[in-house]
């Protein structure tokens, strides 16, 4: 088939669903969810340097997730405050450089201080760019993107917008990953995701693992990309 690669994605977006239904599942309460998952975004962090993948953007918390309850909320800004504490050396030390991706003006000044050290702390790291979207929606990236341009006087145009996206500095991901089972975007990307390889896992994000991924990737590479021209067309270009 035209323009199959064996080769793996360069970019991995992938939407972490599923941590409250597998608490639920184990009648724990939904933070302990949350808790397991940064475990498996530490494995899968592992798995992407592994195997060679440039760019790992992640979405932790979207701009709808503080109609959650408080409690919920509360407990997921704690978690990250956390995780800023515990997990950035560790990751420094692997070669991941971290870049925190949303909103930051509804978080408290800890966390923005947490986020802006964690940033500087792996800036100079090369072997994994670790994008996490916290306070991050689809529409809001679009529209800040937009509001950038008119305050410059800026033409608007498809390449004008994208170099104001908040993931300008790494490119649109290659292949979308959702587990838990369900099928949709959920806000996240949607103008990155224009020509992402969608894929859908049931695993509940917890769970994923070496084998969860590595499926992702097999199904990635067994697709033919063509970007809205013909195989025809793939054929010939790759020809000449």
């Amino acid at each position: 088939m035209a323009a199959v690669s064996n080769a793996p994605p360069r970019h991995v977006a992938i939407v972490m669903d599923g941590n409250g239904r597998w608490a639920q599942r184990r009648h724990l309460p939904r933070i302990a969810g949350h808790k397991k998952g940064v475990d498996a975004l530490k494995r899968v962090v592992k798995l992407c340097v592994a195997r060679g993948i440039g760019v790992l953007t992640v979405f932790a918390f979207s701009s709808e997730n503080w109609n959650r309850p408080e409690e919920e909320v509360s407990g997921l800004m704690e978690l990250l405050a956390l995780a800023l504490a515990r997990e950035v050396k560790p990751l420094a030390e692997e070669g991941v450089r971290l870049r925190f991706i949303g909103d930051r003006n509804n978080l408290s000044q800890r966390l923005k201080d947490g986020l802006s050290q964690a940033e500087q702390a792996t800036a100079s790291n090369e072997r994994l760019l670790l994008n996490v979207c916290f306070n991050y929606g689809g529409r809001w990236d679009v529209v800040q993107a937009a509001r950038q341009l008119a305050d410059t006087g800026q033409e608007i145009t498809e390449s004008a917008l994208s170099s104001m996206l908040a993931t300008a500095h790494c490119g649109d991901p290659d292949l979308l990953i959702r587990t838990g089972g369900e099928m949709r975007l959920s806000n996240f990307l949607l103008w990155q995701a224009a020509y992402a390889e969608l894929f859908f896992s049931a695993t509940l994000w917890p769970d994923f693992d070496e084998a969860d991924l590595d499926a992702a990737i097999q199904a990635f590479g067994a697709r033919e990309r063509r970007f809205g021209l013909t195989s025809a067309q793939l054929l010939t270009g790759a020809a000449g």
